[in-house]
């Protein structure tokens, strides 16, 4: 992570603790604690929105959207819109279930179901609910311009640096899904991106939703060129 990265992660982490805190003493309560967790490898995470949530490196760049997951607390499958690409000369790579997990609050870590468990467990009323709740996360760097749909029971993506892959994620949650946070894994060839996300309370919802600005801004202005000095 370069200085200015990380100066960007000190600025967000301040500004989302002082924004919490004003609304805690507003309400007549303690200031609440936010911060951005540590991914634990090496990335960029500077994208984020109200349900969406981006992270990359130098490999590549994984976006996801989970509105309908934070409004499925309790349920047994969580759903996760997820856009993937690769950056730069990153050479094309295939992507597949056992390259994708999820980590839960409880330290659990769930990899992608089978094909087979997928379609035993008929979750079309889950997709049909996906196609009223969600947030666009069509926003991708500016070499990825070629459209690419995951299948929700593909077998494997080919990404390249000039092909916005999106898709729907599913993931069994035993005991249902929980309030805190979760973290999205993609393994490519070279490196481990982690997404965070967090299924928030109604009370962080409040706090959390004031301080984002668009996302469409947030991606031009982190993969803008970079000015000669």
């Amino acid at each position: 992570m370069t200085k200015r990265d990380a100066r960007r992660l000190v600025l967000a982490v301040v500004a989302l603790a002082t924004a919490a805190a004003a609304h805690g003493l507003a309400q007549g309560q303690q200031p609440q604690n936010v911060s951005i967790p540590e991914p634990g490898v090496p990335q960029t995470m500077t994208i984020e929105g109200a349900f969406i949530r981006a992270a990359y490196n130098s490999e590549g760049y994984v976006i996801i959207g989970f509105r309908l997951a934070n409004a499925s607390v309790g349920e047994p499958w969580m759903l996760l819109d997820v856009g993937m690409t690769l950056r730069g000369t990153a050479p094309n790579y295939k992507l597949t279930r056992r390259t994708v997990w999820l980590d839960t609050p409880d330290g659990r870590q769930i990899p992608m179901p089978s094909n087979e468990e997928f379609q035993k467990a008929n979750l079309s009323a889950l997709e049909r609910r996906s196609q009223f709740t969600y947030d666009s996360i069509d926003y991708f760097p500016p070499l990825a311009t070629e459209p690419c749909w995951i299948g929700r029971s593909w077998d494997g993506a080919e990404l390249s640096s000039t092909r916005g892959c999106l898709g729907k994620h599913f993931f069994p949650i035993p005991g249902g899904i929980k309030h805190g946070q979760y973290w999205l894994n993609v393994k490519f060839e070279k490196s481990l991106i982690r997404v965070p996300f967090r299924i928030m309370t109604k009370d962080e919802e409040q706090v959390l939703n004031k301080n984002f600005k668009s996302i469409q801004k947030q991606v031009e202005e982190a993969f803008a060129p970079q000015k000669k000095k």
